[in-house]
């Protein structure tokens, strides 16, 4: 039986898709970066042209030289005092480990139990990890110019993309193509709204706890948990590690204290604003984001981690309009809402 034109075109998208994932499979995780940027970028444009009542190109570029305006008063103000603290804080972190280690090393077990995790092989900085850390480096300021190219090209004209894309597909498949990729960015959209709010909720939260505790560096660990919290579940974690570190000389009491800081900052996140932001924006299942998180972790690193969360949000919108809508409309099938509803 001829394949219809239909059925070639969905091969041909997926096909492209499967192979550029096997050979260059970095390249998709670096676009999708690259479109969250667009969509910031144009979301924020769009924005403003609609409170300013100015076309959608003035309040995009009115929204860059915002930021770029911002960043300029963080550099003249705030940066020499975030620069000072960042190396103060890769001063003292060092040096609390190693506190930490040294009073481990009094037990009878914490010889052994160094040995195992053997710290001083993480601080080993041999010719090969000088070698590794270098190609990192670039590689990952390769990535960042990239998602600058594609984010800024996306927010400047984001039709001839979508128009671009539209044309893989038969005649009759576009409508439902655009209309799927319209949701899609829709969603984006509004996941990066919540995300934001989260990151400052938690940024502004920890420096006050941190601070009342007088952990040094409160703004610098403020800082780190804001941005850690782009990354849900496993990034509160890794941001109460240099605050537990640095509240260890202060005293037993002071590390129960920073931590209860840190689990409250979380507990006011997840309980409280996420649950209101979500009502307006996107509500992910929490073992799904879970589940995301470990398999592109476990296949592309840290880069992986930090965008499982949209892209499970993504792939959520996607799932439910070309998988669950195409099994609802099987002949003879009732519809979601009114099977539970019986």
């Amino acid at each position: 039986m001829a394949m219809t034109r239909r059925s070639i075109s969905l091969l041909v998208a997926g096909g492209v898709l499967v192979a550029v994932l096997v050979i260059a499979p970095d390249v998709p995780l670096v676009v999708f970066a690259g479109i969250l940027l667009g969509l910031f970028l144009r979301g924020g444009g769009d924005w403003i042209a609609a409170r300013l009542k100015i076309g959608q190109m003035l309040g995009m570029a009115a929204f860059v030289l915002t930021l770029v305006l911002i960043g300029v008063a963080i550099a003249l103000l705030a940066a020499p005092l975030i620069a000072v603290q960042f190396d103060e804080l890769m001063v003292r972190i060092p040096a609390a480990a190693e506190g930490l280690m040294q009073q481990i090393r009094q037990y009878p077990w914490g010889e052994d139990l160094l040995a195992q995790l053997r710290p001083e092989g993480m601080l080993r900085t041999g010719g090969a990890g000088v070698a590794a850390a270098a190609a990192t480096t670039f590689g990952a300021f390769g990535h960042v110019v990239v998602i600058l190219i594609v984010g800024i090209y996306m927010a400047i004209n984001p039709g001839l993309y979508l128009r671009g894309v539209r044309q893989l597909f038969a005649p009759s498949l576009r409508p439902r193509a655009e209309e799927v990729m319209h949701a899609t960015a829709s969603t984006l959209r509004r996941w990066l709204a919540a995300q934001i709010l989260a990151m400052t909720t938690v940024g502004v939260l920890s420096w006050i706890g941190l601070w009342i505790l007088g952990i040094p560096l409160a703004p610098m660990l403020g800082l780190i948990a804001g941005l850690f919290a782009f990354i849900p579940n496993v990034g509160p974690i890794l941001s109460m590690i240099p605050g537990v570190l640095l509240a260890l000389p202060m005293g037993t009491e002071t590390v129960i204290w920073t931590v209860g800081v840190y689990m409250a900052v979380q507990a006011i996140e997840t309980y409280l604003v996420t649950p209101i932001v979500q009502r307006e924006m996107v509500a992910l299942p929490p073992a799904l984001t879970i589940t995301v998180q470990i398999l592109l972790g476990v296949l592309f690193g840290i880069f992986g981690l930090m965008l499982a969360t949209p892209i499970a949000a993504a792939c959520m919108t996607l799932t439910r309009m070309l998988y669950v809508d195409y099994l609802d409309g099987e002949p003879g099938a009732k519809p979601a809402k009114a099977a539970r509803g019986k």
